[in-house]
C-alpha cells in the first residue's frame, strides 16, 4: 500500500514545515500544489525535498482535485498546511500499511481543532470527522467552496482510524474574523453562481440558529470563553454569507 501525501498551499511559510514533517514517516511521496505563494513556502518545500507544483487557484475543491490527480499513488492522504498528524494517527496508518485494508476504500479521521491556543472539545469542533485517507479511484473532493469534503462512491466500504488530525485554526480572534470575511465572500459567490437565493428573514435567522446550535445544543459553552468566541464568529460568517447572497440575488 503506497500513499501520497498531498497538501495545497498559498503563503504557508509559518506552518508548512510542521505539516510536511508529520507526513514523512507514513507516506511514499509528499506533493505540494501551490498557488504562487509570495512568501518562503516554495523555498521551505524545496529544502525538505518534496514534489512541488504550481497551479492557478480556481477554488478549494478544484485545487484539491487537481492535486489528487497529480499524485503518484492511488492512496492519497490529504492535509491542509495548518494541520499535522498526531502520534497515534501515524501509528494507525503504519498499521494498515503493514496489515492491509481489505476492501476498504477510505478512512474517517477525527480532527481536533486548536482555537487561540485551546483545544476545543465541544460546539461541533470535535471530533469533526473527515475522510482524509482514501483510494482516489473511488472518491474525490466535493462540496461548495470554500467548504470541501471527500465523498466516496456509493456502497464503498469505509473505515475509521484511531488518532487525530491536529488543526491549528486561528492564533487570534482577529484571525478568525478575517477568515470569516474571506470564506463568506467565497461561499456567497459560489452560492449565487449556483442560483441560490434567500430573504432578509433568513439573513438574521440563520446566524442566530447557528449560534444556538453550536453554543448550547452542541455544548460549546463547556469550552469557556473560546467556546463562546468560536460560536459567535461562526455565526458571524453565516450572517455575512447570507447577507451577500441576499444582496446579490435581489
Amino acid at each position: 500500500m503506497k500513499i501520497s501525501g498531498v497538501i495545497i498551499t498559498f503563503n504557508e511559510e509559518k506552518c508548512i514545515e510542521r505539516c510536511i514533517n508529520s507526513m514523512l514517516s507514513v507516506t511514499d511521496e509528499i506533493l505540494v500544489v501551490d498557488s504562487f505563494s509570495k512568501d518562503k513556502t516554495k523555498e521551505i518545500c524545496e529544502k525538505l525535498g518534496v514534489r512541488f507544483l504550481e497551479n492557478k487557484f480556481e477554488g478549494h475543491i478544484q485545487q484539491k482535485n487537481f492535486a489528487m490527480s497529480q499524485a503518484q499513488n492511488d492512496w492519497v492522504l490529504s492535509l491542509d498546511a495548518d494541520e499535522e498528524l498526531s502520534k497515534e494517527l501515524k501509528e494507525s496508518i503504519i498499521s494498515i500499511r503493514q496489515n492491509g485494508v481489505g476492501n476498504t476504500k477510505g478512512f474517517w479521521i477525527n480532527r481536533r481543532n486548536n482555537y487561540c491556543g485551546k483545544w476545543l472539545k465541544f460546539g461541533g469542533w470535535y471530533p469533526d470527522q473527515k475522510i482524509r485517507l482514501w483510494n482516489r479511484n473511488f472518491g474525490s473532493w466535493k462540496g461548495s467552496n470554500p467548504h470541501d469534503f471527500v465523498i466516496l462512491e456509493k456502497k464503498q466500504l469505509e473505515g475509521k482510524l484511531k488518532g487525530d488530525i491536529l488543526h491549528y485554526t486561528y492564533a487570534t480572534i482577529q484571525d478568525h474574523i478575517k477568515q470569516c470575511e474571506k470564506f463568506a465572500e467565497i461561499g456567497a459567490k459560489a452560492a449565487i453562481a449556483n442560483g441560490k437565493k434567500t430573504n432578509l428573514m433568513m439573513v438574521y435567522l440563520k446566524p442566530i440558529l447557528k449560534f444556538i446550535e453550536s453554543y448550547f445544543f452542541k455544548f460549546g459553552i463547556l469550552d469557556g470563553k473560546y467556546g463562546f468566541y468560536a460560536a459567535k464568529y461562526s455565526a458571524y460568517e453565516k450572517w455575512l454569507r447570507y447577507k451577500e447572497i441576499w444582496e446579490g440575488s435581489k
